[in-house]
């Protein structure tokens, strides 16, 4: 019997990309939320979401992921962000803060 008349050593297994979740990166989520409370205007988060939402499909696409994957992904990631904002808005002196002295 020779190598190659044995399917078991020709059989290669498939080959699954498996990153780590765009939404469990706590500290790009941090990083792009707070950028986003910075922006002075609406145009300037607006330009700002659109350059970081770029940045992140080019890195998808260069690691191969497929398309309605990434579309999950940059879902999952701008939910949360959108939920930090709000976490560190609450967090901010005076908007919402259960200090009884006040923002005075």
């Amino acid at each position: 019997m020779r190598d190659n008349d044995l399917p078991l050593f020709a059989w290669q297994p498939p080959c699954k990309l498996i990153i780590f979740p765009m939404e469990a990166r706590i500290g790009k989520i941090r990083d792009v939320a707070l950028k986003m409370l910075d922006k002075t205007t609406d145009r300037h988060a607006d330009w700002y979401r659109k350059q970081v939402t770029e940045a992140l499909l080019l890195h998808l696409e260069k690691i191969g992921l497929p398309e309605d994957e990434q579309d999950e992904q940059l879902g999952a990631f701008w939910t949360k962000v959108e939920q930090e904002i709000v976490r560190m808005a609450y967090g901010r002196s005076g908007a919402g803060s259960n200090d009884p002295r006040g923002a005075a």
